[in-house]
């Protein structure tokens, strides 16, 4: 059989293709640009059939309604990363949040932990030898489509064609449902202000030329951005990319020719962008796409020299324990791929892990510097991997130094305003040395 024919013979609806899901499955959907709204919407419509289903994913853009509360007996989400579609229902006790190293999650489909009835995926339509690439996102998606029992693959002829470690064949999928509708977004509002940008300026002055980045998204990665049009040679090595790097690629800033590990290409494991990005990416071989599992390796990442890591958190204690996946005990975002670039980084020949962070929060109002986590908060980052800190006061570097030299580089960078409690409280627990008595 030709593959146009077997392809022509896995057409269906959107609703035919989810009347194979039956109650207490497990569902992967896959995220970001590529979260495949009409699949779920499907999904959602054979809900009256249906109870104890689990739903997993990362972070998927638009709503998740198989989070809302009518839907709890018959769906229920398990979060390895959490976006604000899902924060509330996860922080309700009605969804589920499991803490994992991004680069660990694959290893659960391929040992039979975690095993995959039923993917959910978006695709680019097939080449003219029948090959889909995966387009904006690759993440997991792709181990779990080669472990999954059933796959569903939303073929759009609006997702663009990418390449790398990102292709499924026609006869690796069981259903195509064709569609041609704009993929989800995520809108790219520059909220920086003047924190950021001097927290960028501080993190700026760290990146060497010829380094490799490795960035996230939001406000301070897009400060670090605009702070690096002098620089010169740069690469991307990263798990996700948005929108702020493509000034610096059509300028020539990000070339890549320096890059020790696949020089000449930015590798990724998905976006988080607009339409303006996923256009960008359209026929592109800068861009090299591979699964989580090897973009977030900390061996594969150490192989880039000057690896510059920069990731933020929401706060760090001034032992140096960095917590960046809740808000005490509520779970807010996730893991993510913090550690793994903070490993890798550390171990590349001069590369250098960076924790970014505002020096307060709530208006001014709580210092993100705490004399301790608040109780429950996780630990992302373990105070012996830390390396630099930096707020907008500048750059604390902790590798190698004790409990006392941290917390007088951590103080020195906390809003002065914090600055007296927080010497109170290092003296108070004995970290720094106690005020000399006053002599008569």
């Amino acid at each position: 059989m030709s593959w146009q024919a077997e392809y022509r013979r896995k057409l269906r609806t959107a609703d035919e293709a989810l009347s194979v899901l039956r109650s207490a499955q497990r569902v992967w959907v896959q995220q970001g640009n590529s979260t495949p709204k009409p699949l779920i919407d499907a999904m959602i419509r054979r809900a009256p059939a249906l109870k104890d289903v689990e739903v997993i994913s990362m972070l998927t853009l638009g709503d998740a309604p198989y989070t809302r509360p009518e839907f709890v007996g018959t769906f229920r989400h398990g979060g390895l990363f959490l976006g604000g579609n899902v924060r509330a229902a996860v922080q309700a006790g009605r969804a589920d949040y499991t803490p994992i190293f991004l680069s660990e999650i694959e290893g659960l489909f391929l040992s039979g932990e975690m095993p995959l009835d039923v993917v959910l995926l978006q695709v680019a339509p097939p080449d003219e030898h029948g090959y889909l690439s995966m387009g904006t996102c690759v993440d997991c998606s792709l181990t779990a489509a080669r472990m999954g029992k059933v796959v569903i693959a939303e073929v759009n002829d609006r997702m663009p064609r990418t390449y790398g470690d990102c292709i499924l064949h026609v006869s690796e999928i069981d259903m195509l449902v064709e569609t041609s509708r704009p993929l989800l977004e995520l809108p790219h509002e520059v909220n920086t202000d003047e924190t950021h940008h001097r927290i960028a300026q501080h993190v700026a002055a760290l990146v060497p030329d010829g380094a490799t980045l490795q960035l996230g998204i939001g406000g301070i990665p897009d400060a670090v951005l605009s702070c690096l049009d002098g620089h010169r040679d740069l690469g991307l090595h990263s798990e996700l990319l948005s929108d702020g790097i493509i000034p610096l690629i059509e300028s020539g800033v990000i070339n890549g020719t320096r890059k020790t590990l696949h020089p000449g290409k930015a590798v990724l494991g998905f976006i988080l962008g607009t339409q303006v990005l996923v256009d960008f990416l359209r026929d592109n071989y800068f861009f090299e796409f591979h699964p989580i599992s090897y973009t977030n390796d900390p061996f594969v990442i150490a192989k880039n020299d000057r690896m510059i890591a920069i990731n933020s958190a929401l706060q760090v204690d001034l032992t140096g324990q960095v917590c960046a996946d809740s808000i005490g005990t509520r779970p807010y975002s996730g893991v993510g791929g913090q550690p793994d670039f903070i490993r890798g980084a550390a171990r590349s020949k001069g590369g250098k892990p960076i924790i970014a962070l505002p020096s307060t929060a709530k208006n001014g109002t709580i210092s993100r510097i705490a004399p301790m986590l608040d109780p429950g908060a996780g630990v992302v980052t373990s105070r012996a991997d830390v390396h630099y800190v930096v707020t907008e006061y500048g750059v604390a570097y902790l590798h190698g130094k004790s409990i006392r030299q941290r917390s007088e580089a951590l103080i020195s960078i906390a809003h002065p305003k914090f600055r007296n409690e927080l010497y109170e409280f290092a003296r108070r627990e004995h970290y720094l040395e106690p005020a000399p008595a006053l002599v008569a």
